[in-house]
């Protein structure tokens, strides 16, 4: 990791040729993580037609752990493992495994772009938990955009109609998982830093899949050896990707291209099993993602506003 972080200047509204370039870059390194995390996706649907969940992330995660190893070897593993919230950390930890095995099973039944479409919740409950559980402030507009992304995941998932997959709640309850996951990394961030945080998930998780992992394990062909690594690098390769947009260029500025997964998931759906989202369910996907979007913005607005109050 770069020893400083460059930051666009945010603070006096002035954007140098330079600041911008870097959240350029920023934002094609958060387009180019959406792309392998949709191929990983794409890839796991394809493993699970003959592998178990626990065997496939097992393999991820103890690439994962070597990663965040190497990340730990700056300032030391033994200083990179003392944590102000150690609980919590390895709570967040076990979360994060479920969250993802959810997600994998998701995959099994459904489309990749009505998975992505449903887990684009996650950030509205966020907002909404936000409120609750961190005692953060959120407007009235905020909170109606929340209800509205759930109107959107109605729209996708049209229960009552005849038409609703029983599977579509796998994927709402991997978000619900995964927005409690946020709000736990969110804590911890408060006295860990990010360094620690990485090694705790991979060290957690490969440490539990590998008790798990052999119960589960089918000796793969030398072509899905290779898939299965395939899937660790994607993760890990998007992962570091998403840091280094992150030490590039502010958050607020590469967060709404987040997004681009559905799009990203259309695509390698489309590609590699011929699944298209039908009308219903681009509806409903475009409706969660502007109800984000809105929250985003409202977001940023009142991060401004209490700035200026604080200059003033």
């Amino acid at each position: 990791m770069a020893k400083e972080a460059h930051t666009p200047a945010e603070s006096d509204g002035v954007d140098t040729s330079e600041d911008g370039a870097a959240t350029l870059r920023g934002i094609g390194l958060v387009l180019l993580a959406m792309l392998l995390f949709a191929c990983m996706d794409g890839v796991n649907k394809h493993l699970l037609t003959s592998y178990s969940i626990i065997q496939i992330m097992w393999v991820r995660y103890l690439l994962f752990f070597a990663v965040g190893l190497l990340v730990a070897r700056r300032q030391g593993v033994r200083a990179t493992l003392v944590s102000g919230q150690r609980g919590l950390q390895i709570g967040r930890s076990l979360l994060l495994i479920a969250e993802q095995a959810a997600f994998i099973i998701a995959f099994i039944y459904l489309p990749l772009a009505e998975v992505h479409a449903i887990a684009a919740v996650s950030p509205l409950l966020v907002t909404a938990l936000s409120a609750r559980l961190l005692r953060e402030r959120v407007g009235l507009g905020r909170l109606v955009a929340v209800g509205a992304g759930f109107a959107g995941v109605l729209v996708v998932t049209r229960p009552g109609l005849g038409v609703m997959n029983a599977a579509a709640v796998i994927p709402l309850i991997a978000a619900v998982l995964f927005a409690v996951y946020q709000m736990m990394t969110r804590k911890v961030s408060r006295t860990d830093s990010a360094e620690t945080t990485l090694l705790y998930s991979g060290m957690v998780g490969a440490v539990v899949l590998s008790l798990l992992g052999p119960f589960y394990w089918q000796s793969p062909t030398q072509a899905d050896w290779g898939l299965l690594l395939l899937v660790a690098v994607l993760g890990s390769t998007a992962h570091i990707s998403l840091i280094k947009a992150l030490q590039l260029a502010a958050a607020a500025a590469v967060q709404p291209f987040n997004y681009s997964l559905f799009f990203w998931a259309v695509v390698v759906g489309y590609i590699g099993f011929g699944d298209f989202p039908d009308t219903w369910t681009l509806v409903g996907a475009t409706i969660i993602i502007a109800s984000n979007l809105y929250v985003l913005h409202r977001t940023r607005a009142s991060s401004r506003m209490s700035e200026g109050n604080e200059r003033a």
